[in-house]
């Protein structure tokens, strides 16, 4: 019978296991059969058998990326394309040549821009000098602000009598007039009068940024807030359309998005598990509560900013903004626990981390301990207490490892908190030692790249890819075994799934990446240039990089 050998055998090279090397590994019906030396694994061949000839290269698992945004990733891709860092000259001239191509009247939308990269704090009147009539937004690095133009402030009538809506900033000039700089809810408002994208656009992005992930070995991922985009219904569609025509081969944790201010997130909630299949699992809720720690201070912050931003010398101009009052955060994560939901917090600040600490313990002493592994997501700042207490109520860090390299967004936050905050910014070995969970997450688009091989160097050299003079949190640096677990054995416990991925052993899911360097036996300043060769999901192979060679270069 054919069903007695493997339907795949990799030889020839080095295979990471649980407790060390092996040469080779035999795949059988989706499940790693048999790992070991080279005629351990060759015994398993059979008539039909596809034998792989490593030729040196090594195999590892599936990596997983618990905080990405693929459709906002794969539609910016399509927008007004601004590279991190550029200058206030070179962003003008981007918008520019958009300008030129668009429809007189017709909206520009991309991003992105910081603070510090442009060197100033930037306003409507720049946008105006090159785009007089066509409503221009633009977001910043991290999602959490926007710029605008004149004509896009005009459209979404916001003027000088314009207020603040609720967890919102609109910056102001001497004369009290809109800047066109938005903050947190505020740039939403804004956001909303201009036009969502098409289903098919949306669909296509999706797709795009699937295959992007499978290139870069991402077998598993968490889509942080569905709607971030294009709406929960038209996102949850895209998805519901690629997962029935096989187009979605990665294991993918939907988050949907829920806000006391917002009743409409009760009803998709409710409704989630019309959108479940095979590989779709819509059993996650994401609560913002709070910003940023960069020149917007909408972070939730313990200590006061060391900054100020001028016109601003409120409770949030010092201390950020908390988005949801401590008793209405505790009702709602205490009902999605008891309901089975998941909670994915956003939480930068130190202050925000506490209050999503309290929810989850509040839910743990109402339902009792459960194996909902609640997480705190991007944990910039984190209080000392506040890590050993994660660890004792079961609560789950979700840090970021994309953003911490030097970088104008790690600038806007050193120039915002402080270098004495700043050397315990994204405290990940804190955390180890505390024996709590650690995850990562690359909020892609928000970094340009979803590559999570530069995230695992980084987190033990807290320098740019390839090593840099300047660092960012050194003491906070690990090993590079602790950070290959964040993204293996660690993410598949968050996700419930460390029965079945996250190790290569016989009869866990043949979720495997084959990689053209050992980044255990190469240079640490050398791991980001690891390359992908193949990816397989359940044995089948779903990405090979000669094939992708051959088609249209990656953008």
């Amino acid at each position: 019978m054919t069903d007695q050998y493997a339907d795949t055998i990799l030889v020839g090279g080095h295979v990471k296991t649980s407790s060390g090397w092996a040469q080779g590994i035999a795949l059988r019906a989706g499940v790693i059969e048999r790992v070991g030396g080279r005629e351990d694994v060759l015994h398993r061949r059979g008539p039909g058998t596809r034998v792989v000839d490593l030729a040196g290269d090594t195999v590892l698992p599936g990596l997983h990326d618990l905080h990405v945004h693929p459709i906002y990733a794969g539609i910016r891709d399509r927008r007004c394309k601004v590279p991190q860092g550029s200058s206030l000259a070179a962003t003008l001239r981007i918008v520019a040549e958009h300008v030129a191509r668009a429809a007189p009247g017709t909206w520009v939308l991309g991003g992105q821009w910081d603070t510090s990269a442009l060197g100033t704090v930037p306003d409507r009147t720049m946008l105006d000098a090159v785009a007089p009539e066509n409503p221009v937004l633009l977001e910043d690095t991290s999602g959490h602000s926007s710029w605008a133009n004149s004509a896009a402030l005009r459209v979404a009538g916001i003027g000088p009598g314009t207020a603040d809506p609720a967890g919102g900033i609109f910056e102001r000039d001497a004369a009290g007039r809109p800047s066109g700089i938005q903050r947190e809810t505020a740039a939403d408002l804004l956001a909303a009068s201009a036009p969502k994208p098409a289903d098919d656009d949306v669909e296509a992005a999706l797709e795009w940024a699937l295959d992007e992930m499978l290139s870069y070995g991402i077998t598993s991922f968490t889509e942080a807030a569905v709607g971030f985009t294009a709406g929960p219904r038209a996102e949850l569609r895209a998805y519901t359309r690629l997962a029935g025509r096989g187009a979605v081969r990665q294991r993918v944790r939907l988050c949907l998005v829920w806000s006391p201010q917002d009743p409409t997130c009760e009803d998709v909630i409710a409704a989630r598990n019309l959108y479940a299949s095979d590989r779709v699992t819509p059993d996650c809720v994401k609560i913002f509560l709070d910003g940023v720690p960069t020149d917007s201070h909408t972070a939730a912050m313990i200590e006061p900013y060391k900054d100020t931003v001028e016109g601003r010398d409120d409770q949030a101009g010092r201390h950020g903004m908390l988005a949801i009052a401590p008793a209405v955060l505790h009702r709602a994560v205490t009902r999605f626990d008891r309901m089975g939901i998941t909670v994915k917090f956003h939480a930068a600040g130190d202050a925000a981390v506490r209050a999503a600490l309290g929810a989850i313990e509040a839910a743990r002493t109402a339902n009792g301990h459960s194996p909902h592994m609640h997480n705190v997501g991007h944990c910039t700042f984190v209080a000392k207490t506040d890590i050993e207490r994660a660890s004792r109520i079961g609560a789950t860090f979700e840090v970021s490892p994309y953003l911490w390299q030097p970088s104008p967004i790690c600038s806007d936050i050193a120039a915002a908190v402080g270098p004495e905050a700043v050397e315990r910014v994204w405290p990940v070995r804190e955390m180890l030692a505390a024996r709590a969970l650690v995850v990562a997450g690359s909020d892609w688009c928000v970094v340009p790249s979803v590559n999570p091989w530069s995230a695992i160097e980084t987190l033990v050299t807290r320098q740019e890819p390839g090593g840099s003079a300047d660092s960012f949190g050194e003491s906070q640096a690990i090993t590079l075994e602790e950070a290959f677990d964040l993204f293996t054995v660690n993410s598949a416990r968050q996700e419930g799934m460390a029965h079945r991925v996250g190790r290569i052993e016989p009869g866990m899911l043949a979720d495997l990446i084959v990689v053209d360097q050992n980044p255990f036996d190469v240079p640490i300043t050398r791991v980001h240039a690891t390359e992908v060769k193949m990816t397989f999901i359940e044995g089948e192979p779903v990405f090979d990089a000669k094939a992708h060679r051959s088609q249209a270069p990656r953008r």
